[in-house]
C-alpha cells in the first residue's frame, strides 16, 4: 500500500493539519518524515496528523511520529493525532501501557504483533 498526504494549514490559528491516507510502514515512512519535517518547520504551534484515512501503522511509522513528536516539544509546537480508527487506536495503547519497555527480538518482531493486533480489531 502506499501513503498520500493532504495538509491544509490555517495560520491565524496557527494551526496545520496534515491527513493521512493509505498505510503508514517502512515503504512510506521516510517520505512521510520528509513531508512531517517540512510540516513542523513552519513553526504553527499544533500539528493534527489526521488518520481518518489511514488504513495501517508499522513500527517504522510510529518511529517516525514519536521523533516528530519529541521536535515539535523542543520547538514549543504540539503534534497530535485524531480520527485514529479502533485498529489504530490500539496499536497507540499497546506502546503507551509499554513506553520504556523493549518487549519484541526486532522490528519485524514487532511488525508482526502489530498486524496481528491491528488485523484482530478489524475483525471485530
Amino acid at each position: 500500500m502506499k501513503l498520500d498526504t493532504k495538509l491544509e494549514t490555517d495560520g491565524d490559528r496557527s494551526v496545520a493539519r496534515l491527513y493521512l491516507i493509505g498505510a503508514l510502514n517502512s515503504d512510506t515512512a521516510p517520505e512521510f518524515e520528509t513531508i512531517l519535517e517540512g510540516v513542523l518547520a513552519k513553526g504553527l504551534k499544533v500539528n493534527v496528523l489526521d488518520m481518518r484515512d489511514l488504513d495501517y501503522i508499522s513500527s517504522a511509522g510510529l518511529r517516525v511520529i514519536f521523533k516528530a513528536a519529541k521536535q515539535a516539544t523542543a520547538a514549543h509546537q504540539r503534534l497530535a493525532a485524531s480520527h485514529r480508527k479502533p485498529h489504530i487506536e490500539k496499536v497507540f495503547e499497546i506502546l503507551k501501557a509499554l513506553p520504556d519497555m523493549a518487549v519484541f527480538a526486532n522490528d519485524q518482531e514487532l511488525d508482526d504483533y502489530l498486524d496481528a493486533m491491528q488485523a484482530r480489531s478489524l475483525e471485530g
